[in-house]
Formats: C-alpha cells, structure tokens, sequence
C-alpha cells in the first residue's frame, strides 16, 4: 500500500466557501498535519549569514500591558512539547500533569500552541488538547517556527534532492546524510500539497538516515502550486532547507 494512504492525518483549519466553523484537533497526532488555508505561503529562502544559538530565542509577539496577561496554561496528560507545531518536529521536553507555562503565539498552519513553561528556559510548541488554557489565545499573533535557532546542525540539508510525478502522487528523493547513530534523527519535510481542492500544509519526518524516499497524494486544481522543503535533522538541530524541485501536475 502506498505511504500516503497509510499517512494519519487531521484537519486543523477548515476555511470552506460556506464559513463552517474549523474541526479542532484533539490530541497531538501522527503526522502529517493538514490545514486548510487561503494565503498564498511562499517558500523560504535561508540566508548565509545565521550564527546557530543553543536555545530557542523568538521573543513573545505581545507585550503585556496592565490590561494585558498572556494566556496561562497546565498541563493535563504526559506529553511532548516539540520545536515545531506538528509531531514531526523534533522533541524539545517531555510534559508532566501539573507543569504550567503561558502562552505567547500560535502556529500559522495549526492550532498549536507556542508556550514558556516555567520550568524551561526555552519556548516550545505543544497541541492544545494537552494543556488546560485559561485565558482568550485568539489574540496571539500566529508565527511559523525558526527551525535555526535551535542549535547548530553538523551536517548541512539533503543533497541530490529531485521528485517526480506518477499521475497524482509525487516521490521525493535524496542521498543519504550520514551521521553518526548518536547524532541521527533523521529528515523533515514541509509542503503544501493540493488535495481534493483543498491546498493543504502536509508535514512528515522519518526517523533515520537510511530512509531517503516519500511519495505524497498532490492534484491539479489549487489556486496556488505545490511545493515543499527537506532538512536533514541531528540531535543538535535543523539544517537548513534544501527545495524539492516540485512536479507540475
């Protein structure tokens, strides 16, 4: 069976022509996570200049004022609390019951949760049905994840990146990366694929440097085009993004 047909998924933002209300996530799943948008995304272009950091360093987008608290959080279930705002970004601390944090942004792709937890010096991204929030989130700025300010990855993005179309589906490839078993964990894809109309945020990772394929559902019919992005992923961090030179359909 093709990978995309075994792929869990869950539709976090439904903007329908009709102005339904958007399904809510429940819980932090497998990836890929879809959203339905209606903004054209525009690939990033990685600079040369970045100078890695070992912590997470993106300032809240909100001052608070005196009429003004960032919204508060506890944490109701054992979790993850990641370095992005899917399950396919790499883990950044485990969660107990009863750690509490605020949170200072959402995710622009998900509903998820960008969050300061007391007993962290760093922020981190967790799904919503994993913390009790008290306090009106809708008022955060929404903000894309800077994957480089992590850490300093040893080993630069995927190379010999190509994909290639088979009616609806597309097969991403690469040479291997490799690194050492302590360092690996792998690769990262980020994409916005065209599904049943709907263009959608689609991420994947895979868990070692051995696996150096994926094949994707992508149709014709988006007012936009497809398009995605791979990093190679270590234990220290994000490389930067090499493009998937993307099939037309």
């Amino acid at each position: 069976m093709k990978k995309w047909q075994s792929l869990l998924f869950v539709f976090v933002f439904l903007l329908a022509a009709c102005g339904a209300p958007a399904p809510v996530q429940t819980e932090e799943t497998a990836t890929p996570i879809i959203v339905y948008i209606t903004a054209t995304p525009q690939p990033v272009t990685p600079t040369l200049t970045f100078t890695p950091t070992t912590a997470v360093t993106n300032t809240p987008s909100v001052t608070p004022t005196p009429e003004f608290t960032f919204p508060t959080v506890t944490v109701n279930k054992q979790a993850h609390c990641r370095y992005g705002p899917s399950a396919a970004y790499l883990h950044a601390a485990d969660l107990y019951a009863g750690d509490v944090g605020t949170v200072r942004n959402r995710a622009l792709y998900s509903n998820w949760l960008y969050i300061k937890f007391d007993k962290l010096n760093y922020f981190c991204w967790v799904a919503p049905s994993v913390v009790d929030v008290v306090g009106d989130v809708s008022t955060l700025k929404k903000i894309e994840p800077n994957l480089q300010s992590i850490g300093s990855n040893r080993y630069g993005p995927p190379q010999n990146v190509q994909a290639t179309r088979n009616g609806d589906e597309v097969t991403i490839t690469w040479d291997q990366m490799e690194m050492t078993d302590d360092d690996d964990r792998g690769y990262l894809i980020e994409a916005f694929v065209c599904q049943d109309g709907a263009y959608l945020w689609w991420t994947d990772s895979y868990p070692n440097q051995e696996e150096t394929s994926y094949t994707v559902w992508d149709e014709a019919g988006c007012v936009s085009p497809s398009w995605g992005k791979i990093y190679t992923v270590e234990k220290h961090g994000f490389s930067y993004p090499a493009e998937i030179p993307w099939p037309a359909p």
